[in-house]
């Protein structure tokens, strides 16, 4: 039986977005509705999320808005994940929607509440017309609430023409699989598994329609476009959240409804993702805009996830349970991880934006000692995003790397160590970009007069941001015990698909090297760091005469301007190398070919809609 949780966070969703257009003319109310609806349905639906997984078995049940509905242990997975960053997005809107105060501050509150019921339906649905319909009003509402800034209008339109691209591929794909099966509902679709020709065109039609919205290489050109000009909450749920909408959509068809037959499907996906992860990484690096560059990373993560999605699917085609249980236990890790700490940093870039009011980076600088707890989240997030221990980045791509060393060890293509290799360069230019961004922006001297008197954000901004803080310490150091939990859904497909006893499918093929205890890592990397001191602090000779306090040199910073490190400095030289890449750049994304119809007045964006439309209801009527 469905939990009244989930239908209570339904409905509150749908009582903020009603309270935004009631209360138009009392701002301040609307405001603090929106936000208080939208936290309390988050609250919801991540309680409700963590009931499933306690349980530890699907639920089952029917919504009048959506008809029928499935929680599995994937579609809980992303009930976990849109509540979690819905908590701490709606905590910290109290505050941060000032920014926005007779600029469509009711608007962007309501819409936000919109969002996310159709997130959350999304995810629910179990029947395909109620799944198109929430996934359209994604699109739909994300189109809003970019364009809710004036200056964002090609941006918006372009993000439109994308997403109604995929959404006609998504269309077709699923007209297919409901023709086949002469049912609108997932349960048919399940049981009446495609083969052959038919089969490979419905997973290319999904894997690039769902691709659009996911943001991978070269499918990401409306994300490092549409995102920066969003209001930063809402760039948290675009990047955290929404854009793992398209990964569960290749997950629901490729591997739920056609059960990854092809053994070439996998490959596609581990290369795709591989690319995109290096790509990613290279074109974020350089980058001045800070919400840019964030958005970047996020086609670096999407990679990374792919990855471990591609792995997943090997496993399927090879008939290798620990290969499918291992690889999408780091896909799936991972996309809850990046959903925390890239929500987090967007959070903290909306912080910084609060009080200096540009994106630029060499404009800050100084802003650790101004805004402290800002600063302290920020340094959690991007030490998250770096894949350093023991945060919850590296835990999941632990899981990635071992599960690339387990399917080298079957020899059957050069394509895993090839991936090993490039997951770790994404690694290391990871770790690069965010000593960058982290000493450009928070330490040193202010760059701008605007840096030299900041401030720290209000409270409610404080706490959303050091909220996402300490779930990115909680799924590092628990990483032992939550594993197991998002293992499940591995499991339940090995168990269904393959006839193994999924006891024995927890661990890799050489599982001492997937074992590891983040809490153990912690404990050691302190004792590193106290050892040193505490030499110092035995062997700390006599005081040699009376000290005097200056100015420390510091090769002319002070006094010379120009010998201050930029953010363009530190990556010059990668970016001298890596010059021909940064020259094609435009050349990799499907942006460039539609450069031309954003530039126009919207005309080709709805008629698009329109196609998308007409397709509905062709499938509803042929099915």
């Amino acid at each position: 039986m469905l939990s009244p949780l989930v239908m209570a966070t339904l409905l509150l969703f749908l009582l903020g977005a009603a309270a935004g257009l009631l209360l138009q003319k009392l701002p301040a109310l609307a405001n603090r509705l929106n936000s208080g609806f939208a936290l309390l349905g988050s609250l919801a639906g991540l309680v409700a999320a963590i009931q499933i997984f306690a349980q530890g078995a699907p639920v089952d049940g029917q919504l009048w808005l959506l008809g029928s509905v499935h929680l599995d242990m994937l579609a809980a997975l992303m009930l976990l994940v849109i509540s979690t960053v819905g908590v701490a997005v709606a905590l910290y809107s109290f505050a941060y929607i000032r920014e926005y105060q007779g600029k469509g501050d009711v608007a962007i509150g309501a819409l936000m509440n919109l969002f996310l019921f159709a997130m959350v339906g999304m995810v629910l649905a179990d029947n395909a017309l109620g799944f198109l319909l929430c996934y359209e009003l994604v699109t739909l509402t994300t189109y809003w609430l970019v364009k809710t800034n004036p200056e964002a209008a090609k941006q918006s339109r372009l993000y439109l023409v994308m997403n109604h691209i995929g959404m006609a591929l998504v269309l077709v794909a699923f007209w297919l699989l409901c023709r086949e099966s002469g049912s609108l509902e997932f349960a048919a679709l399940r049981e009446h598994h495609l083969a052959g020709g038919l089969a490979s065109l419905v997973f290319l039609l999904s894997f690039c329609g769902f691709g659009l919205r996911a943001g991978f290489v070269p499918l990401h050109g409306w994300l490092p476009v549409a995102e920066p000009v969003a209001p930063s909450h809402i760039s948290a749920l675009m990047s955290g959240v929404m854009v793992k909408l398209g990964l569960f959509g290749i997950l629901r068809v490729c591997i739920d409804f056609l059960g990854a037959s092809q053994l070439w499907w996998g490959y596609v996906v581990l290369i795709f993702g591989a690319c995109s992860a290096v790509l990613g990484v290279l074109f974020a690096l350089a980058e001045h805009d800070l919400k840019r560059l964030l958005a970047y990373h996020t086609v670096e993560n999407i990679g990374i996830i792919l990855m471990g999605m591609g792995i997943g699917m090997i496993g399927i085609a090879n008939q290798q349970p620990a290969l499918v249980v291992l690889g999408l236990l780091g896909a799936l890790y991972h996309l809850l991880n990046h959903a925390i700490f890239k929500s987090l940093l967007f959070m903290g870039t909306g912080s910084v934006m609060f009080r200096l009011h540009t994106r630029d980076m060499d404009k800050m600088g100084g802003l650790a000692k101004l805004m402290p707890w800002t600063a302290l989240a920020f340094l959690i997030g991007a030490m998250a995003i770096s894949a350093l221990p023991p945060l919850n980045g590296f835990v999941s791509e632990w899981f990635i790397y071992q599960s690339l060393l387990s399917m080298t060890k079957l020899g059957t293509s050069v394509v895993a160590p090839l991936a090993v290799v490039m997951l770790a360069v994404t690694g290391a230019m990871a770790v690069m970009c965010f000593v960058k961004v982290y000493g450009i922006c928070f330490c040193g001297a202010p760059r701008s007069e605007k840096a030299s008197h900041a401030r720290e954000v209000p409270g409610a901004m404080v706490a959303g941001t050091l909220l996402l803080a300490a779930v990115c310490l909680v799924l590092g150091l628990g990483a032992p015990w939550i594993a197991p939990h998002i293992a499940s859904y591995g499991q339940a497909l090995v168990a269904s698909q393959m006839s193994v006893a999924t006891g024995a499918t927890l661990l890799p093929l050489d599982s001492s090297q997937a074992i590891l205890s983040p809490p153990v890592i912690a404990i050691t990397l302190l004792g590193l760091f106290l050892i040193p001191l505490l030499v110092l602090a035995i062997f700390k000779g006599p005081k040699l005469g009376r000290r005097h306090a200056g100015t420390p040199w510091a090769c002319g910073y002070a006094y010379e301007e120009r010998m201050s490190l930029t953010s363009g400095g530190v990556t010059h030289t990668l970016r001298q190398l890596c010059a021909p890449l940064y020259r094609k750049q435009p050349q990799l994304d499907l942006a460039s070919a539609l450069h031309g119809v954003s530039d126009t007045s919207g005309t080709t964006g709805w008629l698009l809609h329109g196609l998308v439309l007409a397709l509905f209801i062709l499938m509803a009527v042929g099915v």
